[in-house]
């Protein structure tokens, strides 16, 4: 197994892992397909996990989805590999009106058009252990009082991260094809239930007191205006405010894959992670 990474960072990460588990690591730019290749070249099969929820001045979408895809489309064909697997967003389509998710839509179209047979996964939040949709979620739900944009109205259909491994390895076994697939956990339901039911498991009873959306934006702007590195954008916002309501059913059987239940990834995340 091979790593390709682009920041030392990233590559001082991976090394930190066990003997066993340690890729061999490549550091190269994701823009540069003749450079992409030559990292990859001898590996049949490439997985694709590129991508941001924030831009920032520093991290722009079209450096961190577009271009990024349209250089492994072609870097893929140069090097001779079999198939791209890659994971998207939900909601992700060129057309959409959000800035993130039709940036995340013309990515997937690059791969998709690519000559390399190409399968992207599109998915909602992921849960588990040391998940960064975890740690919010695990924030509100133990807080006194917790602020939730429309009450918390959003609808979320989260998918347990062992879930999305064994789907991104089903995809690398089935035959070669082109396709996109919607895929999410078995159930969808607001984020205040989402909150309550994680609060509950852990005995806690959070406040939870509604923040309208107009007043949301207005502050996502203001850290726009006023930091390089803001903690929240507008187009952030929108990705998190995208409600997620689909029948994971057709995915799951494409795939061949079982979807864990929502109680169960729920355990294992806030409860079975914490236990020596």
């Amino acid at each position: 197994m091979r790593a390709l990474v682009r920041s030392e960072r990233a590559a001082a990460s991976l090394r930190e892992l066990p003997p066993a588990q340690r890729p061999e690591i490549a550091q190269v730019d994701w823009s540069n397909a003749e450079a992409l290749a030559r990292a990859g070249a001898g590996a049949s099969d490439w997985v694709h996990l590129v991508g941001i929820l924030k831009q920032t001045k520093s991290s722009r979408y079209l450096d961190a989805h577009e271009r990024p895809a349209t250089a492994l489309a072609e870097a893929a064909t140069l090097a001779g590999a079999r198939r791209v697997v890659a994971v998207s967003i939900l909601g992700a389509e060129p057309s959409a009106t959000n800035a993130c998710l039709a940036s995340k839509g013309r990515a997937d179209q690059a791969l998709l058009a690519g000559k390399t047979p190409a399968t992207v996964l599109r998915v909602p939040m992921v849960l588990g252990p040391g998940e960064l949709g975890a740690a919010a979620l695990l924030a509100q739900a133990t807080a006194k009082v917790s602020f939730l944009v429309r009450g918390g109205a959003t609808l979320e259909q989260p998918i347990d991260r062992r879930d999305l491994l064994h789907a991104l390895l089903l995809a690398l076994d089935a035959p070669v094809e082109r396709m996109a697939l919607d895929l999410a956990g078995p159930e969808s339901l607001s984020h205040r239930a989402l909150v309550e039911q994680i609060a509950a498991l852990l005995g806690r009873r959070p406040r939870i007191l509604p923040l309208p959306l107009a007043l949301a934006r207005a502050l996502a702007f203001g850290f726009e205006r006023i930091s390089a590195e803001p903690p929240l954008t507008r187009a952030m916002l929108g990705v998190l405010e995208h409600d997620d309501c689909i029948d994971p059913r057709p995915a799951a059987r494409r795939l061949g894959l079982e979807l864990t239940p929502l109680a169960r990834t729920l355990d294992w995340t806030f409860l079975e992670a914490e236990t020596p």
